[in-house]
C-alpha cells in the first residue's frame, strides 16, 4: 500500500481520497493515513473544509475483519480515535459516498458532520452477520441521526439501504454527477453559508410513543426471529442505551457489548463462514489466468423439476438456455411451473412482470437435440439412473461443438462412468444443483479424474455468475454434501429403531439450530428419492462385509407409497394446500411393529444424544471425506453444511462445530457410540484419531 490515503487540497477544500482497493477496509495502514490527513487540514489555515471520499466504487467495506481477535484491531489509532478527531475537528467535514459504505465505512460517514452520496449507494451497518454489533459509535450516532425505531430495524436486519430509501438524516444530499466535483461544491457551500457544524454525538434519539413499551415489544420479536444469534438481542440494549444515557456512556455501553459478542463461538463461526466463502474458490492447481469458456448460452437436458429450477437459475442470470426434454407433455409441464414459479414471485411483489417476461423469454423450450448443438454447456437433468444418464452423454458427445461443456447434475452416481460414454471426458463435469436450484446458493462442481483445469475453472467462474457458491468435490458416491447426510440420517433412523419419535429427532436437531429436521426434510424432498438410493446400496452391498446396514422401517413407509409432501403423506401427513407436517397414527404403528420384530424395546432418548449422534455422525463421515481428499479442505465441507443443507451458520459447519467443541471429546463420543446400537458404524475416522491425539484442528 504505497499511498493509502492521498491528500490533496483544493480551493480551500482539503479531500482525504482512501485507497485500499478493492473496499477500501479500514486496516491499520489506512486508519494511520486517514488521522494524518485530518491532522494537516486541521493545522492549515488556509483549510476551510475537508471531504472525505473514496472511489465510485467503494467509499469503505468497513473494518478490515481479519484483524478481529488480533492486536491490530486495537493498534492506534482505532476507528474510534479517528471518529473521535472528526468530533474535535473545527472546520467541516463531508464524507462523499460512492458505491457503498458498510459497517465501519458508514460508522465513519456517520461521525462527518455531513454526507453526501450518489444515487444507489448501497449504506449498511451488517454487523449482526457477523455475530456481532457496529462497535465505533454505530449503535449511538445512527439512531440520533434517523431515529430509534429505523436505525434498530436497519442495525438488527443488517440489509443495505439505497439514499433514495433511506431514513430522512442518514444522507444530507443526493448527488448525480461527479461526486468529487458535487462534495466540493456543498463543502465550499456550508462554508460560504456558515453552517453550524451538526455532529450526531450532540443530537438525541428520537422515539415515538413509550419508550419502555417499544423495546418490551423490541426485545420480544427479536428473540423470536433470531433464535441462536447473540447478537440481535445486544443491539436492542444498546439503541435504548442511546435513547436512555448521555453520548458517552451509551458508547462506553456499545463497547463493552461488542467485546462480549466478538469473542463468542456464534460471532467466530459467523466469521469462519464469511471468509470460507471466499476460500473455497482457490483451487491449488488451477491457475488463476487459466482459459475458461464464457457460457453465452446453456441447455438443460430434462424438463422435471430439477431442470426447471436449473434454467431458471440461469434466466435470472441472464443466460439464454434452450430446455429439452423427450416428451413433449412433460417439457409443457415443466414449462407451466417456471411460470408458475415466476408469477408467484410477481404476485409477491418481488419481481415486475417486465422482468418476469424477459427471464421467460430466454428459456426456450425443444423437443430436439440438434437445437442445443452450439450452446456452451449442456447440463443433464434426468432421472437418477446410470444407464439413462449414459445414453444421454452418448447423445451429447454426438451433438455438442467441440468446446462445449458437458455437466451433469447427478447428486450420487459416479462422474467418471458417466465421462467414459464420451470421446471427451476431459470436457465432462458434476454441476451438482440443490433444490430449488432457484433458489439454494450451493453448487457442488464435481472434478472427474478426466476433468480438465479450464473446465473447472469455467464451472467455478459460472457459479458466480449464477451467484452460486461453488465448491469442488471428488468423485464419490454422493460426493460431499450427500455422502455425508447419508450418515446423519442413517443414525435418525437409527434413533426412531430405538424409541424416539420421529418428531423428537425432528425437534432436537431444529432446536439446536437445523433449519429442518431430517424427517421432515426428507418429506420435502421426496422419500422416493432416498429409497432408490438405498435399494441401489443394499444391492451394492452384499459383496462388502463392511457396509453399513439401514433401519428397515422407513422402507416400508416408501412401499406405502408415502413419499412425501408431494404425495400428501411420508414420515408425517400433510393437509392439502398446507406443508405442515403433521404426526400419523399409521407411522407411530408401522415403527411400533418394526421395533418388536427386530426385538428392540423402546427407551426414552435424550435431545441431547440426539443432537450428537447425528452431527457428529456428519462429522466423522466428513473426517474420512477430508482423508481422501474428496474435499479440498475442512472448511469447503462447512461451506457446503452452510449453503445448502440448512446448518446453522452460528455454529459454523459440521467441521468448525466440531473444532469449538474439542475433537478430544468428539472422538470419545464417537468411540461411546460404537459400543452401543449399530455400532459397527461408528468406526471412527482415522483423521479424527490423528488430529484429536495431536491437540489439532479440522480448520
Amino acid at each position: 500500500m504505497s499511498d493509502p490515503t492521498p491528500y490533496a487540497v483544493r480551493d480551500g477544500i482539503a479531500v482525504i481520497t482512501m485507497h485500499n482497493p478493492p473496499v477500501n477496509g479500514l486496516g491499520h495502514p489506512l486508519r494511520v493515513a486517514i488521522t494524518e490527513g485530518l491532522r494537516r487540514a486541521a493545522a492549515d489555515a488556509a483549510v476551510k473544509a475537508v471531504v472525505i471520499i473514496g472511489s465510485a466504487k467503494a467509499f469503505s467495506g468497513g473494518a478490515d475483519i481479519s484483524e478481529f481477535n488480533t492486536p491490530k484491531a486495537s493498534t492506534d489509532p482505532t476507528l474510534h480515535q479517528i471518529i473521535d478527531m472528526l468530533d474535535a475537528m473545527q472546520k467541516p467535514v463531508v464524507a462523499a459516498i460512492g458505491g457503498f459504505a458498510m459497517g465501519g465505512g458508514l460508522e465513519l460517514a456517520l461521525g462527518c458532520h455531513y454526507r453526501v452520496a450518489a444515487p444507489g449507494t448501497q449504506l449498511a451497518l451488517p454487523e449482526v452477520k457477523l455475530g456481532i454489533l457496529p462497535g465505533a459509535g454505530g449503535t449511538q450516532r445512527l439512531p440520533r441521526a434517523i431515529g430509534a425505531e429505523a436505525a434498530l430495524e436497519l442495525m438488527v436486519s443488517g440489509n443495505p439501504v439505497t439514499p433514495e430509501k433511506a431514513p430522512k438524516g442518514l444522507v444530507d444530499e443526493i448527488v448525480q454527477g461527479d461526486l468529487l466535483e458535487l462534495a466540493l461544491k456543498y463543502a465550499a457551500r456550508i462554508v460560504a453559508e456558515k453552517r453550524p457544524l451538526r455532529r450526531l454525538r450532540d443530537e438525541r434519539a428520537t422515539l415515538a410513543g413509550d419508550p419502555a413499551a417499544f423495546f418490551k415489544a423490541a426485545r420480544e420479536r427479536v428473540a423470536k426471529q433470531s433464535r441462536g444469534y447473540p447478537a440481535p438481542p445486544k443491539i436492542v440494549e444498546c439503541v435504548e442505551a442511546a435513547v436512555a444515557l448521555p453520548f458517552d456512556e451509551g458508547r462506553k455501553f456499545e463497547r463493552a457489548r461488542f467485546e462480549e459478542l466478538v469473542v463468542t463461538s456464534e460471532s467466530k463461526a459467523m466469521r469462519h463462514a464469511f471468509f470460507g466463502e471466499r476460500a473455497v474458490e482457490k483451487i491449488p492447481d488451477v491457475p488463476k489466468d487459466i482459459p475458461t469458456v464464457d457460457v453465452k448460452s446453456a441447455a438443460i437436458v430434462g424438463a422435471g423439476t430439477m431442470g426447471g429450477g436449473i434454467a431458471m437459475a440461469f434466466a435470472n442470470a441472464g443466460i439464454p438456455v434452450r430446455l429439452l426434454d423427450a416428451q413433449q407433455d412433460a417439457l409443457e409441464r415443466g414449462i407451466g411451473v417456471i411460470r408458475r414459479n415466476y408469477s408467484a414471485t410477481v404476485e409477491k411483489g418481488r419481481l415486475a412482470q417486465a422482468d418476469m417476461d424477459r427471464r421467460m423469454g430466454l428459456i426456450q423450450p425443444t423437443l430436439s437435440y440438434g437445437e442445443i448443438k452450439d450452446c456452451d454447456l449442456v447440463i443433464e437433468a434426468v432421472f437418477e439412473k446410470m444407464d439413462l444418464k449414459r445414453e444421454v452423454f452418448r447423445r451429447l458427445d454426438e451433438v455438442m461443438k467441440p468446446d462445449a461443456i458437458l455437466a451433469t447434475n447427478t447428486s450420487t452416481l459416479d462422474v467418471n462412468e458417466i465421462a467414459a460414454s464420451t470421446k471427451r471426458p476431459e470436457s465432462v463435469v458434476g454441476l451438482h444443483f440443490f433444490s430449488p436450484a432457484n433458489v439454494m446458493r450451493l453448487l457442488e462442481i464435481v472434478r472427474g479424474a478426466k476433468t480438465s483445469k479450464s473446465v473447472l475453472a469455467s464451472a467455478m467462474k459460472l457459479a458466480r455468475r449464477l451467484r452460486k457458491v461453488g465448491i469442488v468435490s471428488g468423485v464419490c458416491d454422493g460426493f460431499i454434501g450427500n455422502r455425508m447426510m447419508e450418515e446423519y440420517v442413517r443414525q435418525a433412523f437409527f434413533l426412531v429403531d430405538e424409541g424416539a419419535a420421529p418428531q423428537d429427532v425432528d425437534k432436537a436437531l431444529q432446536d439446536w439450530g437445523m433449519a429442518m429436521g431430517p424427517f421432515a426434510m426428507l418429506d420435502m424432498a421426496g422419500q422416493d428419492i432416498g429409497w432408490a438410493v438405498r435399494k441401489r446400496r443394499n444391492e451394492e452391498s452384499k459383496a462388502d462385509p463392511k457396509a453399513r446396514p439401514y433401519s428397515g422401517w422407513i422402507d416400508r413407509v416408501c412401499e406405502l407409497g408415502r413419499f412425501g409432501q408431494k404425495a400428501g403423506a411420508g414420515v408425517y401427513k400433510y393437509e392439502k394446500g398446507d406443508r405442515a407436517p403433521r404426526p400419523d397414527p399409521e407411522i407411530e404403528k408401522l415403527i411400533d411393529d418394526y421395533r418388536r420384530e427386530i426385538g428392540v424395546s423402546p427407551r426414552g432418548v435424550p435431545a441431547g444424544e440426539i443432537v450428537e449422534r447425528c452431527i457428529f455422525a456428519l462429522t466423522n463421515e466428513g473426517a474420512r471425506i477430508l482423508e481422501e481428499g474428496i474435499a479440498l479442505r475442512a472448511v469447503d465441507i462447512d461451506m457446503v453444511y452452510l449453503t445448502g443443507y440448512g446448518f446453522p451458520v452460528y455454529r459454523g459447519g459440521p467441521m468448525f462445530y466440531a473444532d469449538t467443541v474439542g475433537l478430544d471429546r468428539v472422538l470419545a463420543a464417537v468411540r461411546g457410540f460404537a459400543k452401543g446400537y449399530h455400532g459397527e458404524c461408528w468406526r471412527p475416522a482415522p483423521l479424527l484419531e490423528k488430529l484429536a491425539a495431536a491437540g489439532k484442528t479440522f480448520n
